[in-house]
């Protein structure tokens, strides 16, 4: 049966550039937990961390949850990535833009419906949690 996936994510940089993380916390609108991840990334921006969770999220869907998935719901706490995907903002970095065209084909191969929403930090704590898990 295919479920609806809320799709919490979190990207941060010590340093902005810097050692950076991710977090990805996927629930169906149960609050079932599907998957959870936490995990560096090597030396990044803040932005291209955010952009980068969106990514490991979308293809965890793709490669082991793709059958049952039937929409995609992506809540995170950056306004400026939540903006661009949405295509109210232009994406003027080129690293930028190449992550949004992967993030862009990955949507395209779903072939579902899936939306960017912003929430404020307070109501992103476990992908928070996770991104700063990563550092210890």
């Amino acid at each position: 049966m295919k479920q609806d996936l809320i799709i919490y994510t979190d990207g941060g940089a010590k340093g902005n550039p810097g050692p950076a993380a991710v977090g990805v916390l996927i629930v169906n609108t149960i609050g079932l937990e599907i998957f959870r991840e936490s995990k560096r990334i090597g030396n990044a921006t803040n932005n291209t961390a955010e952009y980068l969770a969106v990514l490991e999220a979308l293809d965890w869907v793709v490669k082991n949850f793709q059958e049952e998935t039937k929409s995609i719901k992506f809540l995170l706490d950056s306004n400026l990535v939540v903006n661009q995907l949405n295509g109210k903002f232009k994406i003027k970095k080129g690293h930028l833009r190449d992550l949004s065209l992967k993030i862009k084909n990955l949507e395209k191969l779903l072939g579902i419906k899936i939306t960017y929403n912003f929430i404020p930090r307070e109501k992103n704590k476990i992908a928070d949690f996770l991104v700063n898990q990563s550092f210890k």
